[in-house]
C-alpha cells in the first residue's frame, strides 16, 4: 500500500492516477472525506483516509499498514513564516517518523527545483523544502527525492493564467526585464517519475532534478504561447519587480493571493533549471517538450 499525501492538489490528482493506472493500491490523506475532490479519488480505487499534516496521530493512523510513501504536500502562496514550519517541516518529520515506525520501505519526497543550502534561508518556501529534504535523508529511510521545475498543464499551475492573458488581455504583463530562464515540465510526466519511483531499485537513496527538454527565458515563453494561440500582435509590458512588490502587498491579505513578495524573490533569485538527464536515464522516462505542452494546453 502506497501514502499518497497532497493527493487532492494539482499535482497530487495526477500522481494518483499515474499511480492508479499502474494498478497500485493508493491510500490518499485528505483533509476532508466527502469533498469532491476525495470522492474523485475514491471512484478512481484509492482508499480515503482524513488527517491533517499537523495532526501527528492521524499521521500514524495514515501511515499504518503502508510499505510506501509519496509525499507531496506543501504551501505555495502564503506568507506567514509560521505556516511554512508547521505543515510542511514539521509536519514532515511528524510524517517521516510515523513512516519509520511503521516499517515503510521507501519514502519519495517531492522538493523544488532551486532548493538548496543557499537558498534556504532566502524564504521560508526554500527553507521548509530544505527542511523536508534533510528530514528525509536523515530518517534511516530508503529515500527517492524529486525538484520539479515550473509544472506545466492544461488544469493547473500558472500556464492556465499565461495562457489567458496572451488570449485576453490587450497587452501581457512579464515580471522583471523577463530574462530569467526555466524548464517547464509537463504534469503527467511529473506523476510518471513519482508512480516509477515507488519500486525503480536504481533510484534508492537519490536526488533528481525534473525538467523538460526545452531551456527558455520568460520573454521567449511569452512568445511561444503567442505562437501556439495564434496572437502575434499584442505587445508585451515589462513591469518593474518593484512595481509588482508593491501590489503583492495589498494581494497578501486575500485568503489565496495571487502572487507574494516571496515568490517575487525566488523569481528574481536565479534561474529555474536543472539537470534533468540522471532521471531520465533512470526512470526510462523522456518528458514531452514545450511546443507538445503548449499544443495540450491551448488545444
Amino acid at each position: 500500500m502506497i501514502l499518497l499525501t497532497g493527493a487532492t492538489g494539482f499535482v497530487g490528482r495526477h500522481v494518483a492516477h499515474a499511480l492508479r493506472a499502474r494498478d497500485l493500491p493508493v491510500r490518499a490523506l485528505v483533509r476532508e472525506r466527502a469533498a469532491a475532490n476525495a470522492r474523485t479519488l475514491a471512484n478512481q480505487g484509492c482508499e480515503v483516509v482524513a488527517g491533517d499534516m499537523t495532526d501527528r496521530e492521524s499521521l500514524r493512523r495514515a501511515v499504518d499498514g503502508c510499505d510506501r510513501v509519496i509525499h507531496l504536500v506543501a504551501v505555495i502562496a502564503e506568507r506567514r513564516p509560521e505556516v511554512f514550519d508547521r505543515v510542511m517541516a514539521q509536519g514532515t518529520r511528524s510524517l517521516v517518523d510515523a513512516a519509520a515506525a511503521a516499517g515503510v520501505r521507501r519514502f519519495v519526497l517531492m522538493s523544488a527545483l532551486g532548493t538548496d543550502e543557499r537558498s534556504k534561508d532566502l524564504v521560508p518556501y526554500y527553507g521548509a523544502k530544505w527542511d523536508m529534504e534533510q528530514a528525509v535523508k536523515g530518517s534511516g529511510l530508503e529515500h527517492v527525492v524529486f525538484r520539479p521545475s515550473f509544472v506545466f498543464a492544461r488544469d493547473g499551475g500558472i500556464l492556465p493564467m499565461f495562457v489567458r492573458q496572451v488570449r485576453f488581455a490587450p497587452v501581457t504583463p512579464v515580471a522583471g526585464d523577463g530574462e530569467r530562464r526555466l524548464q517547464p515540465i509537463w504534469v503527467d510526466d511529473v506523476a510518471a517519475f513519482f508512480a516509477a519511483a515507488a519500486d525503480e531499485s536504481a533510484a534508492a537513496n537519490r536526488t533528481f532534478d525534473l525538467g523538460g527538454p526545452d531551456v527558455l527565458t520568460w520573454n521567449q515563453l511569452i512568445a511561444k504561447i503567442r505562437r501556439a494561440l495564434g496572437v502575434r500582435r499584442r505587445p508585451t509590458v515589462h513591469v518593474p519587480l518593484g512595481v509588482i512588490r508593491a501590489g503583492a502587498v495589498v494581494a497578501e491579505r486575500l485568503p489565496k493571493p495571487p502572487v507574494t513578495r516571496d515568490q517575487l524573490t525566488m523569481l528574481d533569485d536565479a534561474d529555474n533549471v536543472g539537470d534533468p538527464r540522471s532521471a531520465n536515464e533512470t526512470f526510462g522516462i523522456q518528458p514531452i517538450g514545450l511546443d507538445e505542452q503548449l499544443r495540450r494546453a491551448t488545444s
